[in-house]
């Protein structure tokens, strides 16, 4: 039987937060040059594509159907490969192991944002379209809410926090792009680093949430949007707000109980 993931290394994750801001600019100069017009000019003519192959497809979506009882495991991808019809090594087409279950929920979930995006009111705003959204997003979660933690120690660890930041860069990138954001100025980056800031503060908040439904965890999501837009106007005020958003927040698991 495979070792547990441990829990959430939530000072890891935390300090990740502090980091944010800095860490998606460097993405910028490569990522967004490249990677997010590409993949915007493909998105206007038709769906992404999957970066999965269809036996990777089949594996880890077997995968993560036992991820609410196994966790995020190699017990669980050894599961899903039997479930698929495939022998116990077939794991090794995996080598990045559990992480690639965490990966292709985080991707998989990404793309099919544009589904939903299809029923944003016509006339509503962006920052309306970008809630909506993100609480699609968020509500992705809930089957493997209780498991969470585990993901998010994966993608606290050093050997994954590249592509971590990575795929959170292009989850914002969608979330703009989606609610109506196509224009790439300098506000756009600035919100495209802040809004990647709340998000994975709103997941982290989300782990601790036991209110029905994860209210809480929607009305964490409205009240950091909220607060965004007042301070839009210049990357030094949104860094400075999403370093004091990132305290508030550690401070608020503390009260619940965890340790930071």
């Amino acid at each position: 039987m495979a070792a547990a993931v441990p829990l959430l290394h939530t000072r890891s994750y935390s300090l990740n937060l502090f980091g944010l801001i800095s860490r998606i600019q460097e993405l910028d100069r490569g990522l967004m040059n490249n990677d997010y017009h590409k993949a915007t000019a493909r998105r206007l003519e038709h769906e992404a594509p999957s970066p999965f192959s269809p036996t990777e497809d089949a594996i880890l979506s077997a995968a993560l159907a036992h991820v609410p009882t196994h966790g995020f495991t190699t017990t669980a991808l050894t599961h899903g490969a039997r479930d698929a019809g495939y022998l116990d090594i077939s794991t090794n087409l995996f080598p990045t192991g559990a992480f690639s279950i965490v990966n292709f929920h985080l991707v998989t979930q990404r793309l099919a944002l544009a589904k939903h995006a299809s029923s944003l009111q016509p006339h509503a705003d962006i920052a309306t379209n970008i809630r909506s959204l993100a609480l699609h997003r968020l509500h992705a979660n809930k089957p493997i809410a209780h498991r969470w933690q585990e993901a998010l120690a994966l993608l606290s660890t050093a050997r994954h926090i590249p592509t971590s930041l990575r795929e959170l860069a292009l989850l914002s990138d969608e979330l703009l792009f989606l609610a109506g954001s196509t224009t790439v100025t300098s506000a756009w980056y600035t919100d495209r680093a802040a809004l990647a800031a709340i998000y994975a503060g709103a997941e982290l908040f989300m782990t601790q949430d036991r209110s029905k439904g994860f209210a809480e965890t929607e009305e964490f999501l409205t009240r950091r949007l909220e607060e965004g837009e007042k301070v839009r106007g210049g990357l030094d005020m949104v860094g400075k707000w999403v370093g004091m958003q990132a305290g508030g927040l550690v401070d608020g698991l503390r009260s619940k109980g965890v340790w930071i």
